[in-house]
């Protein structure tokens, strides 16, 4: 007899002081609520509770900020900043939730369906002339539309996730 027994959630609540790179492959639902410092790359949803302090670069899919953070964020699905948030730095959402009462100090750059070479660049951190070289050979999935590259996020996400990148 078969039984359909629904996934597990993997849920991680980080109440300690932290330092290092946190990384996930699979989606978790990680709730942040003491002080980290360092990074953090994660799959699924992302908590940054009222009472954590983080000092981090940050990449995720759904990030829900009600803490302190001070370092780059990168949110492929959405980033909520609650109105208990402070953050400093540099914010790539590609979608944004900013509640009243959230303080934002930084640079907001929205992610796009579509990137052109440079804003690929700063998505991968590398320089454009890689990018340039990875396209023309076609190591990299994009079109070309005029004399400009074009690359969809998404393609590039699974590109990434599959292992494909600086090979």
């Amino acid at each position: 007899m078969a039984f359909n027994k629904k996934p597990e959630e993997k849920i991680l609540d980080v109440d300690a002081a932290m330092q290092g790179t946190l990384s996930f492959k699979d989606p978790v639902n990680l709730r942040i609520n003491g002080k980290f410092e360092g990074n953090l790359d994660t799959k699924g949803n992302l908590t940054i509770g009222q009472t954590a302090i983080v000092f981090a670069d940050i990449v995720g899919d759904n990030i829900i900020v009600g803490g302190r953070i001070k370092g780059k964020i990168t949110a492929k699905e959405r980033l909520t900043l609650l109105p208990t948030a402070i953050v400093e730095g540099d914010i790539h959402p590609a979608k944004l939730n900013i509640t009243e009462g959230a303080i934002f100090e930084g640079r907001c750059l929205m992610l796009h369906d579509f990137l052109n070479s440079e804003e690929l660049s700063r998505y991968l951190e590398v320089d454009l002339n890689s990018i340039s070289d990875w396209a023309s050979s076609g190591k990299v999935p994009g079109f070309k539309e005029g004399e400009n590259w074009k690359f969809e996020r998404k393609a590039i996400d699974s590109w990434i996730a599959a292992g494909k990148i600086g090979k």
